[in-house]
């Protein structure tokens, strides 16, 4: 048998692409032997280099001669049946998801619905195919905000964000965030088979109150009390005894943040050039202050400032001392 088809240039120079940068093996292999049978290899030599019989050479070099390139690619059919239909995938989803950590209890599921005895693993690759992971879950906020509320805030917000930009306003987002030493887990790279534990202990509360502009400006105050709206006046008043432009703060809805010693200050903070944005209830993320306590918790806070209470102190009090110079994140 011979290889007659003759393998022009601009094939040639597609062969190659495919040989190289293929992500299937087969289709890899499959022109390699295409271009090497251009090169006058003979049948034999090529049965040793790639390990194949005289047949599977003949259905390569058929299909190639019928399809093209389209040859080189297995066909739908090949290979062994899979073992759930669309149907059954779409409703493996649907009980993972009602059940997620728990693929023993739907292999079960499984066996009793349809007489299909089967593997966590197989089951693994099913969620796998229909982009599905394995990873942490996500704490999340017990409700959802008003949406005509939100829309509306949101809109507003954008307005202030281009004035300050404009240069017209200063604007600052303000929260309340905890620090103690059972801490934040994070990943991390480790030696497959080996875990790098974190001591979890008892401690008392660090608590940290932040001012934060866009720019990485942030004002901040720490104390193991409790902060309360007398704190966050204070510290208001502190922060900004005097302001030379309209200065907006932004808060969330915390009941700190809406008590009547707060509203008793809300027109004298007005008659100084201060204003107070409240927030829609459920909205972290309209809170750019929330992204630096993530970055802190999550990121910046290395492992062994868990190891005791001054430790996890001092290097709280390093990251906000620092943020804006060896701590910054876009908030642009």
């Amino acid at each position: 048998m011979q290889f007659t088809r003759e393998v022009f240039p601009e094939t040639q120079h597609l062969l190659q692409r495919l040989y190289r940068q293929s992500r299937h093996h087969q289709v890899r292999q499959r022109a390699h032997c295409i271009l090497l049978s251009s090169q006058d290899y003979s049948i034999a030599q090529l049965m040793e280099i790639f390990s194949v019989s005289r047949k599977t050479l003949y259905n390569w070099f058929s299909n190639w001669e019928t399809q093209g390139v389209l040859g080189l690619y297995n066909q739908p059919g090949r290979g062994r049946k899979s073992t759930f239909n669309s149907e059954h995938i779409e409703q493996i989803r649907v009980w993972v998801k009602q059940q997620p950590k728990q693929l023993k209890q739907v292999a079960q599921k499984i066996q009793e619905e349809w007489g299909i005895t089967t593997s966590t693993q197989t089951i693994k690759r099913v969620l796998k195919a229909v982009r599905m992971s394995w990873h942490r879950f996500r704490r999340v906020v017990g409700g959802q905000p008003d949406a005509q509320e939100y829309e509306q805030k949101q809109t507003e917000l954008e307005y202030l964000k281009q004035l300050e930009t404009q240069g017209e306003l200063d604007l600052y987002y303000l929260d309340e965030v905890g620090f103690c030493l059972i801490p934040c887990v994070p990943y991390g790279w480790q030696l497959i088979g080996q875990t790098e534990e974190i001591e979890s202990q008892r401690s008392q509360r660090l608590n940290v109150l932040g001012l934060m502009s866009r720019t990485n400006q942030l004002h901040s105050y720490m104390s193991t009390q409790s902060i309360t709206s007398e704190v966050v006046i204070a510290c208001i008043d502190a922060f900004f005894p005097n302001v030379n432009k309209r200065t907006v703060i932004v808060v969330d809805q915390a009941s700190i943040h809406r008590s009547d010693a707060i509203y008793d200050k809300l027109q004298d903070w007005q008659d100084r050039g201060i204003e107070i944005f409240q927030l829609p209830s459920y909205s972290p993320q309209l809170n750019l202050i929330e992204i630096l306590w993530r970055f802190i918790k999550y990121e910046w806070i290395e492992i062994s400032a868990y190891r005791s209470w001054q430790s996890l102190v001092q290097y709280v009090e390093k990251v906000l001392k620092e943020f804006g110079e060896n701590y910054v994140t876009n908030f642009v």
